[in-house]
């Protein structure tokens, strides 16, 4: 399905060659948090919505006030948050007003309270380990309908709308029963990692099959490199691995199977059972890096960029938060998932789509100011900018500057896009879908990678996860074909 569907049915689609050839592929997805707080008071919006509008017009589509305030929070992750503060300047420019800019990691921390009072910001970058619950919000009414945004006329050309400015299938990442309440704007790939430099002094090969892919870490364990690193305080990252194995070993059928919630989605699921074992043959054999287990993420990444592991999982926001940490001959490389015999996908295929939410709340004191700010995203002037901070793609079509260049890791990034059919690229949707399900399966593979339980008890777990979501009366609003 194209990016201009505004339905709850989702499809494979998701970009364009000559868009990915001039430009990076970097992104960030949510990891669980607490659960968040359903109290909202009644106080905020409404009024103060009316006190900052102003008359629309072609240019101004959401009649945004001059002056008056705007409230911007960014998540400050593997992007920072330069990228917000020089799109600050910009629509300050525009509009004049007075904008309190929050960059942070604690964004369930922060605005928690700021929900519950009914006095939100206006613009949030809503992502990170401390993510507050797309789910959640939607299911308390707090998040405001982007259809308008959608439906209003692009930055750059006003012939167009900006759904057709936007990388086919983007905006469906955004939709939670029906209607799109988040813009995901960095087009992400997500995958395996490795150092080009320490490839090549071990002279190893690329590994396509999954037999090679643990030969190099049994080859590396001999020299006492560990094999994979993992984030094993975000389970989220080995379940990149975990997910994407499924996919490539059962085919598109697999993953619908669990967006969908079905009955077998793991348990009598052939691919899910051979991908889980394949995973567990790593803890089994030794060649996790020694305290992977119990690192976070920056923790880990630099173990890694220190030589002390061959592979760690992640998405393509990599080498941009790890800047600091890694060598300047580290030659940074993104492998795509290998493969199990029999795999229904072929080796090229990869999981990449929409990441990065950002969300205006329904409450928020200037809204139209909040859709505004996210309809500028979409123009060719923020969107290379964003390119330059934070060397990543947005979802905007042709929306990079030609003259960005590439870093290593994320030039390997765009070449393993490019190397992929359109319709072998895939993404899940049940982790903005199905927040407590996405938890459990987490906390399943935390379990997994310690070896305190077995794959046979981690497909029960999910599968738990899955028909405890089935449940949910919601959930009926949510399917892909």
């Amino acid at each position: 399905m194209g990016s201009t569907s505004t339905s709850n049915t989702h499809g494979e689609g998701l970009s364009r060659r000559n868009l990915i050839k001039r430009s990076a592929a970097l992104g960030l997805i949510a990891v669980p948090t607490m659960s968040f707080l359903s109290a909202c008071a009644s106080s905020g919006g409404g009024n103060d919505q009316e006190k900052q509008k102003g008359e629309v017009t072609k240019d101004n589509p959401f009649g945004v006030t001059k002056g008056g305030t705007l409230d911007v929070v960014i998540f400050k992750g593997g992007f920072g948050d330069q990228y917000a503060i020089e799109w600050e300047k910009l629509y300050k420019a525009k509009y004049g007003p007075e904008i309190s800019h929050l960059g942070t990691q604690e964004i369930t921390g922060k605005l928690q309270p700021r929900f519950n009072a009914g006095n939100p910001p206006d613009v949030v970058d809503n992502s990170g380990a401390q993510q507050i619950k797309l789910d959640v919000l939607h299911k308390n009414g707090q998040l405001a309908d982007l259809t308008e945004l959608l439906e209003a006329p692009a930055p750059d050309d006003p012939s167009k709308k900006v759904k057709d400015i936007l990388v086919p299938g983007t905006a469906d990442k955004g939709f939670i029963g029906g209607k799109m309440h988040s813009l995901n704007y960095v087009y992400t790939v997500w995958g395996v990692w490795y150092s080009g430099k320490m490839f090549k002094d071990n002279g190893w090969e690329v590994p396509k099959t999954w037999d090679a892919f643990l030969q190099i870490m049994q080859d590396a364990k001999k020299k006492g490199i560990g094999g994979l690193a993992h984030q094993g305080k975000h389970p989220y990252y080995i379940n990149v691995m975990i997910m994407d194995l499924i996919a490539k070993t059962g085919g598109l059928e697999a993953m619908k199977a669990i967006d969908n919630l079905e009955k077998n989605a793991f348990v009598g699921s052939e691919a899910a059972k051979q991908s889980i074992e394949a995973i567990y043959e790593i803890v089994d054999k030794g060649l996790l890096m020694p305290g992977t287990n119990s690192l976070d993420h920056i923790e880990s990444q630099t173990a890694w960029n220190e030589g002390k592991a061959v592979f760690i999982p992640s998405g393509s926001w990599l080498e941009n938060e790890q800047l600091k940490q890694t060598p300047e001959d580290f030659d940074m490389k993104f492998l795509p998932m290998p493969l199990l015999p029999g795999s229904k996908l072929p080796f090229e295929a990869i999981r990449a789509g929409a990441g990065e939410p950002f969300i205006v709340p329904e409450k928020a004191k200037n809204k139209a100011g909040g859709l505004e700010f996210l309809r500028l995203m979409c123009s060719k002037e923020w969107s290379t900018s964003f390119a330059q901070q934070a060397n990543s793609l947005t979802i905007v079509q042709d929306g990079v500057d030609k003259s960005v260049q590439l870093r290593s890791g994320t030039k390997s990034a765009v070449e393993a896009v490019d190397a992929c059919p359109v319709d072998q690229r895939f993404d899940y949707f049940y982790i903005n879908w199905y927040s407590e399900m996405d938890e459990s399966i987490r906390t399943a593979s935390a379990e997994l990678m310690a070896k305190r339980i077995t794959p046979a008890e981690w497909l029960k777990r999910a599968q738990a996860a899955v028909d405890k979501a089935a449940k949910d009366p919601a959930s009926a609003n949510n399917k892909r074909q």
